[in-house]
């Protein structure tokens, strides 16, 4: 099993904690928005006796690195959406199709010591994931999350139609996202918070904040 610096090495290229965001990190165009479940994470992190690790699932941000590891928090990142497009995830099925293999996935992603973070950006990635990974990845995180450790998810409602952009989020203040348009990755299903609920079922608490840009903002706490 990989170590947590393992993966940070890995997923980074080597560069260390408290990076910069890059000359070139601000020339894509961007959006602001108010994300209260945000401010809610953060301040879960805030006031923390020990320093607390926090796992990135989205792409990566210098922005975020640069704000988290200014908490004096370790960041470790994996696009885990961006790692389901090597084929080298792909079996083939009986009827000779070929479909994403959560154990070769899970073999080399998201792959921690149980209990190893403290607090997880989860994002959007459950409305974008193939089906086969949305519930493997939330057991992943369960175990990975230490007891009473935070996640944060954002869900598209109902008005969100399939053509809604993928963004990638950087955050720029204790309760501002900035969004940029990223890869073209397609909107595979809409959750209520029924599902929400039945995602997280195994955690100990669900908390929801509704945004205004048919964005559902949920703080997770196993």
């Amino acid at each position: 099993m990989s170590s947590p610096e393992s993966n940070f090495r890995r997923w980074f290229r080597g560069s260390g904690e408290g990076a910069k965001p890059s000359a070139t990190a601000k020339t894509a165009s961007r959006t602001s928005r108010r994300c209260i479940g945000l401010g809610e994470f953060l301040r879960g992190l805030s006031g923390a006796q020990e320093r607390l690790s926090v796992l990135d699932l989205g792409p990566t941000s210098p922005a975020n690195i640069s704000f988290l590891t200014e908490m004096e928090a370790r960041v470790y990142n994996e696009d885990v959406l961006r790692a389901t497009r090597d084929p080298s995830y792909m079996a083939r099925q009986e009827d000779g199709t070929e479909q994403l293999d959560p154990q070769k996935f899970f073999a080399e992603n998201c792959n921690y010591a149980e209990g190893t973070f403290d607090a997880i950006l989860f994002w959007d990635l459950a409305d974008y994931l193939p089906e086969v990974l949305v519930k493997p990845l939330v057991e992943r995180i369960q175990a990975v999350l230490k007891p009473k450790g935070m996640l944060l998810a954002l869900f598209h409602t109902k008005d969100a139609g399939p053509e809604s952009p993928y963004y990638r989020y950087h955050i720029a203040g204790r309760d501002v996202l900035e969004l940029e348009q990223g890869p073209n990755f397609r909107l595979q299903r809409i959750f209520n918070n029924r599902h929400v609920e039945n995602l997280f079922k195994d955690f100990s608490s669900r908390k929801f904040f509704l945004g205004r840009d048919n964005i559902r903002e949920v703080i997770v706490v196993r």
